[in-house]
C-alpha cells in the first residue's frame, strides 16, 4: 500500500518541511447567519473548526503571530497560509480578493489554502480563485464530511451531495487544487457507510488532489454534544479507528495526497473519544498501522 503523505510531497517540492499558519478571514457561514441555517453543522464548535487560528487582526499581524506559534516546530521561512475558520469564500469578494492577494504576494507564503463549503463557490468565486492561483498555488478545501445525504441532514450540513459534485466539477475545470474533508464516526454511520464515502471520492473524475480524514470529536458547546449527552452512541476505539483508516487509505486513488489522518481538537472541549487527547500516541499508533499494512501488501 503506497500512501502519498502531504509532508513528504511538500518536502520533495520545496526541499524543507512546510508548516501551516492558521489564519482568519473574518468570514462567517451561511449555515450560521440564517441564510441556510443557524448554529452551523451539529459537530461544529463556536470557533468554526478554527480554534488554533491566530486572533483576528490585520493579515500581516496575524501571520507574525501564527509564526510565533509554530516556532517551536520549525525555523523555516516558508509557509502555507491556511484560512480555516468558518466559510472563507462567503462574504464581500472585493474585500476577500484584496485579503487573499495581499497574503499570496508575500515571499514567505508558498500556498494559499481556503476552507469553504461547496455551496459557496459560485462562478464569481472561482474566477477570484483562478486569479489568485496565478500568484501562488491555491488549495480549495471542501467540507463534505459524508457522501450520505441522510447523514448530512442529520448533522445539519444544509446542502445535498449534488451541490458538492457540481462545485467540485467546476473547481477542477478551472484548474484548481481541491482537498476534500471526511469525518469518520458520524452518528448513525457504520463502517460500510464511512467507506462508501471514500469510494465516492475515489470515483470522482479527476480524483481529488487531496483528502483530510478525521475521526469525529464530540466537543463541548456543540449541538452534537447535547445529542450525545441525551442519547450516547458508541464511539470508536483507537484500534478500531486505525483499522478503518487503513481500509480507507487502500481505497484512495494513487494520485490523491493524504493531508490528514486524524483531527486535533482543543482538549478543553473534548468529550469523546477521550483517547484523542493523546495526540502523540494516536499518531504513532496510526502510522504503525499504516506501515504494517504497507509491509503486508
Amino acid at each position: 500500500m503506497r500512501i502519498r503523505m502531504l509532508s513528504d510531497v511538500l518536502k520533495t517540492r520545496y526541499g524543507e518541511k512546510i508548516y501551516r499558519l492558521s489564519l482568519e478571514s473574518g468570514c462567517t457561514c451561511p449555515n450560521r447567519d440564517g441564510t441556510l441555517g443557524v448554529g452551523g453543522c451539529t459537530f461544529c464548535s463556536e470557533g468554526g473548526s478554527g480554534e488554533f487560528a491566530a486572533p483576528a487582526a490585520p493579515i500581516d499581524e496575524q501571520i507574525a503571530r501564527a509564526k510565533e506559534l509554530v516556532r517551536s516546530k520549525t525555523r523555516g521561512n516558508r509557509f502555507i497560509a491556511y484560512f480555516q475558520s468558518y466559510t472563507n469564500t462567503y462574504g464581500d469578494l472585493t474585500r476577500l480578493r484584496e485579503l487573499y492577494r495581499r497574503t499570496a504576494q508575500r515571499d514567505d507564503i508558498v500556498i494559499l489554502a481556503l476552507g469553504t463549503r461547496p455551496d459557496c463557490v459560485g462562478d464569481d468565486v472561482i474566477a477570484m480563485l483562478s486569479e489568485l492561483n496565478r500568484i501562488k498555488p491555491v488549495w480549495v478545501e471542501l467540507g463534505l464530511q459524508t457522501a450520505d445525504d441522510e447523514t448530512a441532514e442529520r448533522i445539519h450540513r444544509c446542502y445535498p451531495r449534488s451541490v458538492f459534485e457540481d462545485a467540485y466539477r467546476r473547481l477542477k475545470a478551472a484548474g484548481l487544487t481541491v482537498i476534500v474533508h471526511l469525518i469518520f464516526g458520524l452518528p448513525g454511520e457504520n463502517e460500510s457507510d464511512m467507506l462508501s464515502s471514500v469510494r465516492f471520492l475515489s470515483s470522482l473524475t479527476p480524483p481529488p488532489d487531496g483528502v483530510k480524514l478525521q475521526l469525529l470529536q464530540i466537543l463541548r458547546g456543540t449541538r452534537m454534544a447535547e445529542e450525545f449527552t441525551a442519547d450516547p452512541w458508541p464511539v470508536m476505539t483507537l484500534p478500531e479507528y486505525a483499522d478503518l483508516l487503513v481500509k480507507a487509505l487502500r481505497l484512495l486513488p494513487p494520485s490523491t495526497v493524504v493531508h490528514r489522518i486524524t483531527g486535533d481538537g482543543p482538549k478543553r472541549l473534548l468529550i469523546e473519544p477521550a483517547w484523542c487527547a493523546d495526540k502523540k500516541h494516536v499518531l504513532n499508533t496510526l502510522r504503525k498501522a499504516i506501515d504494517d499494512a504497507s509491509e503486508n501488501v
